[in-house]
């Protein structure tokens, strides 16, 4: 680049340096004032609003006032908060106010445009920085120079890209500047991707790809499925893509709204910080076992990777049940099941109070036995609920004729009896001076509508349905159709395990979905209509079972589903056009669309190429032209192992930050937890429950690593032992893509036969002698 343009970058950056300076001042000034303003209103809250209770006009006088300061409160803390977040964005600026340049030339008028994580203007209302998400700015992911196109509210507007720029520029000063005809050039992303990791995700918006630009624009698929290769960028580009739409949809759409069911609570953490860098509120995050489990209040339903552990010891049988109980045929013959239930044959049960029945479920049985067996069960479960709710509001409504009501009334102390003249909000709603007889009346039904609570709360979320005890018998029914070809112990032994994990309030994981599936058909319930999109992580560990009970959770939302068929850890690995066939029944009548990023940009291209090697369809990756060392495999004997893992950890900390210790399993994590106590190495155990990653050496199961990367990897135990059963190709695919730089595999007695087939893409070491 020569000198002239150099200084006149310069020149441009420190002109907006210096307005971020001047907008900095006048914004932490407007800030202290807004927070001064909310400090003031509040502390005069109460003393504007004491409560006089001795007159009913007095104390209606008194509800106006306390509405009217709770809307001049409600004003300035937003007004606060408003001014806080402008402050936020003006202060990441300062650091790095911009990463790109576009020269356009539209409708004959040329244009420069920088760009940057979030607009700026200057007094006159010009874009000093305009925002990664305005529509111009996909001139310079999409574009390359010559005629290009953007998309606007209005349609597409036709541009001439004539110069595309990339700058590097910290703490406010130009680092380095490139231009390029593509997206980002290769100079850029050597320089990005070749620093050290971090323990949080950070944004990429100054790196999108083309084909990552695809993922974060994408505003009309209904359902969008990402297959990305390790180290693609995928849940990078869904990040952005939320920002996105958050950013284009905000009088409609608001973070609340949306969700992202991610791996584990670790990797919750780790990208925890992208949205809030780019200026907006993180989503809803959730584990799909936290999500079943809220659902199945009082149980604990069993994680993924506690099923893993588990059938890493269980028999093949147990294997077969829950492969027969994920596979979306099952509701096939869940409804059949529900069809020919007798009102005899449902799991009703008493709602009670006070000890007693309130509602016995011989009179809700009875009540279901008047009805056509013609209509559908949901539809007769929902007449009953209804008729029980109106013979509760008649109770109400009679209250006079309930013994106890006169009794407790009597019991009732003065604050109490006031209360019951409020509502919440402390609004007046009963007046005993114009008739007290009706007024003490509608006290004692306000009373007995207060008492009978739990009842209509039981009636509403249909608690006199037990359907544990339901699903235990769903199970019986398929175990006298010997379901799925097997046979009739089997499924018995299964009813068995069910009922004895729910005695200590828990539930395999194969089974939580299915009682959701049996209760919201039984009942019409379980649909959530607010959420407007939701983003699924890792999709091939999802059984099409549990897609289908999130779309049927979700009815209205659009779903983004991103993962890597090749690490599917936990079943068989897939085609990509596999799997969206799959999603095509489940999300039927939807504008689906399928992006494929098959460029890894994560590791080193012979860290990759190892990985490619090994992977179950690896020919479809390609790899980014960053150099590194060779993987190495180091061959040992097993009373070799403590010192040679001493020596690789003490080695790559000599040029690495991070270095990750991946196992099959948690009890080897613990068997090399144990190992690295002996040689004084200082680690971090990680489990499933962890939630972050603080020491510079960390000792986790490869499952919980999914979507992670460190600066060094070393695969333990990579073993014939461990690693030679065909399916264990994606698991260490899976492994060896989470490294950054560098990368090796301890074998411990024989080789297997996945590395031998590698053999030209690593370097051996062999220290049995």
């Amino acid at each position: 680049m020569d000198q002239a343009t150099w200084q006149a970058e310069k020149h441009y950056l420190a002109q907006v340096i210096d307005h971020i300076h001047s907008a900095l001042a006048q914004a932490q000034a407007e800030y202290e004032q807004a927070h001064h303003e909310t400090s003031a209103v509040e502390a005069n809250y109460g003393a504007n609003t004491s409560i006089n209770t001795l007159e009913v006009d007095d104390a209606m006088e008194t509800n106006a006032e306390i509405q009217q300061q709770r809307n001049i409160v409600a004003r300035v803390t937003q007004t606060e908060a408003i001014t806080q977040k402008h402050l936020q964005t003006l202060t990441t600026l300062l650091h790095n106010p911009y990463f790109g340049r576009v020269d356009i030339v539209e409708d004959g008028v040329p244009e420069t445009i920088y760009i940057g994580t979030a607009s700026l203007q200057d007094d006159q209302g010009n874009f000093l920085v305009n925002d990664w998400r305005a529509p111009i700015s996909g001139v310079y992911y999409n574009g390359a120079l010559g005629p290009a196109t953007y998309q606007t509210p209005n349609g597409q507007q036709s541009v001439t890209l004539v110069k595309k720029r990339q700058f590097t520029i910290a703490d406010q000063k130009l680092k380095n500047m490139f231009d390029t005809d593509v997206t980002i050039g290769d100079e850029m992303l050597q320089h990005v991707l070749g620093q050290q990791g971090d323990e949080k995700m950070h944004n990429i918006v100054s790196t999108i790809q083309q084909e990552q630009n695809q993922i974060i624009r994408d505003t009309s698929s209904d359902l969008l499925v990402v297959q990305g290769v390790a180290g693609s960028g995928k849940t990078s580009a869904v990040l952005q893509r939320i920002a996105f739409l958050l950013f284009h949809a905000r009088e409609t759409l608001n973070a609340d709204q949306i969700v992202l069911f991610s791996p584990n609570r670790l990797y919750s953490s780790y990208i925890a910080d992208v949205l809030p860098s780019l200026g907006e509120r993180n989503m809803r995050q959730v584990t799909f076992a936290e999500f079943l489990t809220a659902r199945l209040q009082g149980l604990q339903v069993q994680t993924l990777f506690e099923r893993y552990e588990q059938n890493a010891v269980a028999g093949q049988a147990s294997r077969t049940i829950q492969k027969a109980l994920e596979d979306d045929q099952i509701l096939t013959a869940m409804h059949e099941y529900l069809e020919q239930l007798s009102p005899q044959e449902i799991a009703l049960r008493d709602i009670r109070l006070r000890g007693q029945a309130w509602f016995s479920a011989t009179e809700m049985r009875e009540y279901l036995q008047t009805l056509p067996s013609a209509y559908p069960l949901v539809d007769r479960m929902q007449m009953m609920q209804k008729d029980f709710l109106e013979r509760l509001a008649r109770q109400i409504e009679h209250s006079g004729e309930l013994d106890f009501v006169a009794e407790d009334m009597q019991g009732l102390s003065e604050s109490d009896y006031q209360s019951l003249l409020r509502d919440e909000e402390g609004q007046v709603v009963i007046d005993l001076d114009s008739d007290p007889q009706l007024g003490e009346r509608k006290i004692e039904q306000r009373y007995l509508e207060q008492k009978l609570r739990p009842i209509d709360d039981a009636l509403y979320n249909f608690s006199m349905l037990d359907i544990y005890v339901q699903y235990g018998d769903f199970l019986a029914y398929l175990a006298d159709r010997t379901y799925a070809g097997l046979n009739r112990d089997l499924w018995l032994a299964k009813r068995e395990r069910f009922l004895h994990e729910l005695e200590f309030h828990r539930l395999d994981y194969e089974d939580a979905t299915l009682i959701l599936f049996l209760r919201d058909y039984m009942t019409g319930a379980g649909t959530n209509q607010h959420m407007q999109y939701i983003c699924v992580d890792e999709m091939q560990d999802y059984s099409l079972v549990q897609l289908k009970y999130l779309q049927h959770a979700f009815p209205k939302a659009k779903f983004t589903l991103l993962g890597d068929s090749q690490q599917a850890l936990y079943g068989q690995a897939q085609k990509p056009e596999a799997l969206l066939k799959r999603y095509q029944a489940t999300f039927s009548n939807q504008r689906q669309r399928l992006i494929k990023l098959n460029k890894s940009y994560r590791s080193t291209k012979e860290i990759m190429a190892f990985a490619s090697a090994v992977a179950p369809a690896g020919d479809e990756i390609e790899t980014f032209e960053r150099s590194g060392k060779k993987p190495i495999v180091s061959v040992m004997k097993p009373n070799q192992a403590a010192a040679q893992l001493h020596h690789f950890v003490e080695d790559l900390h000599q040029r690495q930050k991070t270095v990750a210790i991946l196992t099959q399993t948690q009890a080897s994590a613990k068997a090399v937890a144990q190992l690295l106590e002996q040689t004084g190495d200082s680690y971090q155990l990680i489990d499933d429950q962890a939630r972050s990653r603080q020491a510079k050496t960390l000792v986790m199961p490869i499952y919980l690593a999914k979507g992670l990367e460190f600066d060094a990897v070393i695969g333990y135990d990579v073993s014939q032992t461990s690693y030679g059963a065909t399916s264990s190709a994606g698991v260490l695919y899976t492994l060896a893509s989470r490294a950054l730089h560098e990368l090796v595999l301890m074998t411990i007695g024989d080789v297997p036969a996945t590395l031998t087939q590698a053999n030209q893409w690593v370097d051996w070491q062999d220290v049995r002698a």
